[in-house]
């Protein structure tokens, strides 16, 4: 089979409003894209670290927007879970608890996001955080972050992060019965805020450190379309000496506004660009 190298452009649509776009050299040699056996080097670990980051923001692109909202929940010293194993349970019993919650009361799906967070400190001697095996760790701060479709009370979904079961009746009416129930520690719900970029400034925010996330399966997935034959590598080459020139892409992706273009150059590949595009709005409507 014949070494051959061409530019393909992966396209990826998050929703109706954004379009990520890579535009890079590859190859259809086979062997090309496998890693060697038993390679774990860091830098692969920073890029399939920076892989997961930026699907997180496209799926949350995808299905969550203005409307919808973000749930940060701690613990405090008393219910603080000693293995990344309990963290989990609780939330998604948390979790469960919110499906039911949104059923009764909207009739709609609970859809959501999940992102755990902890910090192992190494210490001899110490309990070890369930997927830390091998290192002796202690669980430090084990918090969690949700994204979810609004519509239930942001103050019921706060009066849920709790080992208390709750009382809807006295909830509602007595002013006093939401101080006695027991929090497992801090919680915060917010609107989401998005910008140009979507809900990307949130999903960096909490993508950092160690750290698991999972969504229900009720989310819709990014719709990606590759195309081998729209660029050359002349082009691309054409388009990287003037990398700041938007109008160029405006044209090539009508109805979309760039946001982001980063262009990049490989000693052995050559240039590749990173576009990050948003749905023009109408503005007569």
């Amino acid at each position: 089979m014949a070494r051959k190298k061409f530019i393909r452009e992966k396209r990826v649509y998050c929703g109706e409003e954004y379009l990520e776009v890579d535009i890079v050299p590859v190859t259809n040699m086979p062997e090309a894209g496998k890693a060697k056996k038993g390679k774990s080097s860091q830098a692969q670990k920073n890029l399939n670290d920076k892989r997961s980051k930026r699907r997180f923001v496209q799926i949350a692109n995808t299905n969550f927007g203005a409307g919808d909202l973000h749930i940060s929940a701690t613990y405090d010293e008393e219910h603080l879970p000693i293995t990344l194993e309990e963290a989990e349970r609780n939330v998604h019993n948390y979790l469960d608890r919110v499906k039911r919650r949104m059923k009764r009361v909207l009739e709609q799906d609970l859809k959501y996001m999940l992102v755990t967070e902890y910090t192992p400190e190494k210490e001899e001697g110490q309990l070890v955080l369930e997927g830390m095996e091998g290192k002796q760790t202690r669980a430090v701060r084990i918090h969690h972050h949700i994204i979810m479709n609004g519509g239930l009370s942001r103050d019921d979904l706060e009066l849920m992060w709790s080992a208390t079961r709750i009382n809807w009746k006295k909830a509602q009416n007595d002013p006093e019965y939401r101080k006695t129930v027991d929090y497992l520690g801090f919680v915060n719900c917010d609107r989401l805020q998005t910008n140009e970029n979507g809900i990307e400034g949130l999903g960096n925010y909490i993508n950092k450190g160690c750290r698991k996330w999972s969504t229900s399966m009720n989310l819709k997935k990014p719709k990606e379309k590759k195309n081998d034959h729209k660029y050359s590598f002349r082009k691309l080459r054409t388009l990287a000496q003037t990398p700041e020139d938007k109008e160029v892409w405006r044209k090539q992706y009508k109805g979309y506004e760039p946001t982001k273009i980063d262009f990049q150059y490989n000693e052995y590949t050559g240039w590749s660009v990173y576009l990050r595009l948003r749905k023009v709005r109408d503005r007569a409507k």
